[in-house]
């Protein structure tokens, strides 16, 4: 693994966006999953189908009522307030077509670093693997 982000990670990232949102989806699914059971066991109504959906896609694509859940498990659990942000991060990288090469990189290796730190540990294995 590279200890860094470069040019050619940063254009296989915008290149093959979308395997890569589907690889971090499948990296951290289980770690939702995990996260989806404590919240049960507090109580807490979670369609576990609407966090894999939520996953793959983007959370604009989500009804009202699934949107309120999201929010409402975000507010309830680090570990998912933290892979929901890294995944809006991540997408922002391939958003954000003003930045210049250099911006998007250092975004990039920002964003690494911030899942490389988070103490979830297949985010930090997805963004070894990113690099």
């Amino acid at each position: 693994h590279k200890p860094s982000c470069d040019l050619s990670t940063l254009h296989a990232v915008i290149t093959h966006r979308y395997d890569v949102a589907a690889r971090f989806a499948k990296t951290l699914k289980v770690a939702c999953a995990s996260e989806l059971a404590k919240l049960r066991e507090h109580g807490m109504v979670v369609d576990k189908g609407m966090f894999r959906r939520w996953l793959q896609r983007d959370p604009d694509t989500l009804s009202t009522n699934e949107r309120a859940q999201l929010n409402e498990a975000i507010k309830s659990s680090r570990v998912l307030e933290t892979i929901f942000t890294m995944r809006q991060d991540l997408a922002g990288v391939w958003k954000r077509s003003t930045a210049s090469k250099e911006q998007l990189l250092h975004y990039l290796e920002d964003w690494c670093h911030r899942a490389e730190t988070s103490g979830i540990a297949p985010l930090q294995e997805f963004s070894r693997r990113l690099r």
